[in-house]
């Protein structure tokens, strides 16, 4: 089989609140055409471990690789830029703008031809272009979390981060998330997936990482974190 390119590599990185070490010596990876799971208990250090690649909280050390790039000192904004798209928990929408206005600004670094890209997403998610002159107030949770998602695909980005994506979300709606992930993933995107539903995460993911008290305990394929005894126990009901 051809090795994959490598998208992202997070070598020995290391964040810390004051006193307190909320990543520890973590080391990871996502490669082209892959979904990759970070998954744990809350405080794990899945958050952190992705503000830290987008440069919203430093590290202490260690080295974030993007495409190749070392983005580790780089600014958030030229992170952005660089081909990153960051879905935080609770999607992170602005509910005072309009649907149009939050796909807007996800498209700031876009370099392609706009009306192209909106008609791509308006596809992906028909609601959107239906109601794209109202309020992201007015949106549901389910609705809420699709638009920070269709906003996020503005960009085109190189790497998708997700953070949480179904908290909250009737499990309905999650089936919904699962299966866009899973379709975004058929469409080529990279993507790195935080989430709290392990069982959830992975049934989507290529890869999974468990994160404990801020370090990284367990990494391998989806299937072989599956049927670790200690994931059965605390993740699966096992």
């Amino acid at each position: 089989m051809a090795q994959r390119n490598q998208v992202l590599r997070v070598e020995n990185l290391s964040v810390f609140y004051g006193y307190i070490c909320a990543l520890r010596q973590a080391s990871l990876k996502v490669e082209e055409n892959e979904v990759v799971a970070l998954i744990g208990a809350n405080g794990g250090g899945k958050s952190t471990l992705m503000k830290a690649v987008l440069g919203l909280q430093r590290s202490s050390n260690g080295s974030i690789l993007f495409m190749g790039d070392d983005v580790t000192r780089r600014s958030t904004e030229s992170i952005v830029a660089s081909g990153i798209a960051y879905i935080p928990e609770g999607g992170g929408i602005l509910p005072s703008m309009t649907i149009l206005e939050n796909l807007q600004l996800g498209a700031l670094h876009f370099k392609g031809n706009f009306d192209i890209r909106l008609k791509q997403v308006f596809e992906k998610f028909p609601f959107l272009e239906k109601r794209q002159y109202q309020k992201a107030a007015n949106l549901s949770g389910g609705e809420r979390q699709m638009l920070a998602i269709g906003r996020a695909l503005m960009a085109s980005p190189k790497l998708l981060m997700m953070d949480e994506p179904s908290l909250g979300l009737a499990p309905l709606i999650v089936m919904e998330v699962i299966n866009i992930i899973a379709d975004l993933k058929e469409r080529g995107y990279n993507i790195l997936l935080s989430e709290q539903n392990v069982r959830k995460a992975l049934q989507c993911a290529d890869r999974a990482y468990v994160l404990q008290t801020g370090s990284i305990i367990l990494q391998g394929a989806s299937e072989e974190v599956s049927n670790n005894q200690n994931v059965k126990r605390a993740y699966l009901g096992g």
